[in-house]
């Protein structure tokens, strides 16, 4: 089957499955990376959206494209095991904002080794152009489909 031969419900459909088996992979392989550091995914995540600067919960769940409760479990997780506080948040006296501690940012800084070592393979299997293409090629889907969803 070429591409002309696809529907546009099939392309939708293709871009999707293959989206979410792709968001499956990156999470197992960022689940490896960040155990031995004491992290989850997740953690990860949320730890990795506030190490420029500290953001409220509502906003690290946009970043992420995902549910404000979700962010706010994991972040509560964060805060009681020392890898992130909450400070006042000087534009919303109730959205306190989350940023790292040390320990948060020492297993963040703990994870560079394995990550960049992933990162190389990856560029290695395939090819820097063609990852740099698929990287441009997400960021235009996303953009569209925040267009086409109102987002």
């Amino acid at each position: 089957m070429t591409t002309q031969d696809h529907t546009d419900q099939d392309l939708l459909s293709g871009v999707a499955l293959t989206t979410f088996r792709l968001n499956g992979q990156f999470l197992a392989l960022a689940e490896m990376l960040a155990r031995p550091v004491g992290l989850t995914a997740a953690w990860w995540q949320v730890l990795g959206a506030v190490l420029r600067e500290p953001l409220p919960v509502a906003s690290i769940a946009r970043e992420m494209g995902t549910t404000r409760q979700s962010v706010q479990r994991i972040a509560d997780l964060l805060v009681t095991r020392g890898m992130a506080e909450y400070r006042p948040n000087p534009s919303h006296r109730r959205a306190k904002l989350v940023a790292p501690t040390q320990a948060g940012l020492d297993a963040v800084s703990a994870l560079e080794p394995t990550h960049a070592a992933a990162a190389a393979r990856l560029v290695e299997a395939m090819g820097r152009d063609e990852l740099d293409a698929a990287l441009d090629s997400m960021r235009r889907l996303t953009s569209a489909l925040d267009a086409i969803s109102g987002g």
